[in-house]
């Protein structure tokens, strides 16, 4: 069913700092330490770091909030998503609800190639990720039940892989600017062209660089200019030649503080990603959120549609393109979708734990 919207085992807790400005309680950071993680490679890490923000009490109705590739728990704190979400009033209001926001394997504080290991830290996929988030809502916050699991383009496809994995553990997936159909066509080939531009960088010297590479920034920019943003957004944004090269070079010289060798690392993740198998396995209430004019996930292949037939409980919401829409970043933005948030959570049956 597709529904159309005009125009989206230590555990350490600090108080994040006085910049928080938001209408929601300021979040805390924590850290839960993996022992002995095993890695689908067969790989063991002696102690792997997770590392997390919470807003809300620990006596609230628990909910996983996960981020995009690149990202971490912080990117979920916008004034566009968070600031439409976690106030009071709002869908997922913190004096209801205990939002958990992991920062992934490989991204944020959490372990990852450049704590020390480079290109020699095991290569992790999206079950490893999905593992390692799971044990930090049971083995770290002593959490035997979700109320909702959502998440972000990485984090959506995060999303639909615990409905798979984990099918009684949530009442509720809101996977968005994600597909639970196999890695493939323009999103891959873009990862593969990305990722091969800075390991055929001679400055990235096998992950052993002293600096970052020049290649890094460039193949980023690349990425978002033909997989995000949406095209009538970016037409409008850059109507002429001149236009186009001022906002291309204000995006080149924009910072940029990411890793080369934790970036390989998480775009290349999701190499094996396809929870297309197991969907008929999937029992909480689904709505599956995409934008229209998603560059990464277009709707006009069906895969989608055709996949969210073979989930029982599971429902399409397809943000309308427009002049606002963000392309895959749509769902970034959650006013487009806070109202059908917020009707899921209200009839969504509360299954036993």
């Amino acid at each position: 069913m597709r529904i159309w919207v005009g125009a989206l085992a230590a555990i350490v807790l600090v108080a994040v700092g006085s910049a928080h400005g938001a209408d929601y309680p300021p979040p805390k950071e924590g850290t839960f330490i993996v022992k002995n993680f095993k890695f689908h490679t067969g790989d063991v890490m002696p102690e792997l770091k997770l590392a997390y923000r919470t807003i809300g009490e620990p006596t609230g109705i628990p909910v996983l909030v996960l981020h995009g590739s690149s990202g971490s728990s912080a990117s979920m704190l916008s004034a566009a998503f968070a600031g439409e979400l976690f106030g009071p009033g709002q869908p997922l209001d913190p004096v209801k609800y205990f939002i958990i926001l992991p920062d992934n394997l490989g991204a944020g504080k959490s372990s990852k190639p450049s704590d020390g290991m480079r290109a020699k830290f095991p290569q992790y996929n999206y079950d490893d990720i999905v593992t390692a988030q799971h044990k930090l809502v049971t083995e770290g916050l002593g959490i035997r039940h979700l109320r909702l699991v959502i998440g972000q383009s990485m984090g959506g496809m995060h999303a639909w892989m615990w409905g798979v994995s984990y099918p009684g553990f949530m009442d509720a997936l809101v996977p968005m600017a994600s597909q639970p159909t196999e890695m493939s066509s323009r999103n891959w080939m873009l990862r593969r062209m990305m990722t091969d531009a800075i390991r055929n960088d001679p400055e990235w010297n096998g992950g052993n660089y002293t600096t970052q590479p020049r290649s890094l920034k460039t193949a980023y920019v690349l990425f978002n200019v033909a997989t995000n943003g949406g095209s009538q957004a970016l037409q409008k944004a850059a109507p002429t030649r001149e236009a186009a090269d001022n906002l291309l070079d204000r995006r080149l010289a924009a910072p940029f503080n990411s890793d080369a060798n934790d970036f390989i690392y998480q775009y290349e993740s999701a190499r094996d990603y396809n929870p297309s198998p197991g969907l008929e396995r999937i029992e909480a209430r689904l709505l599956a959120i995409n934008s229209a004019d998603d560059e990464r996930n277009p709707p006009e292949t069906g895969d989608t549609e055709r996949a969210i037939k073979r989930v029982k409980n599971g429902k399409l919401l397809l943000i309308q393109a427009s002049e606002d829409t963000r392309g895959h970043g749509t769902t970034g933005m959650a006013k487009f979708y806070k109202q059908q948030l917020k009707d899921l959570l209200d009839t969504a049956p509360r299954r036993a734990m």
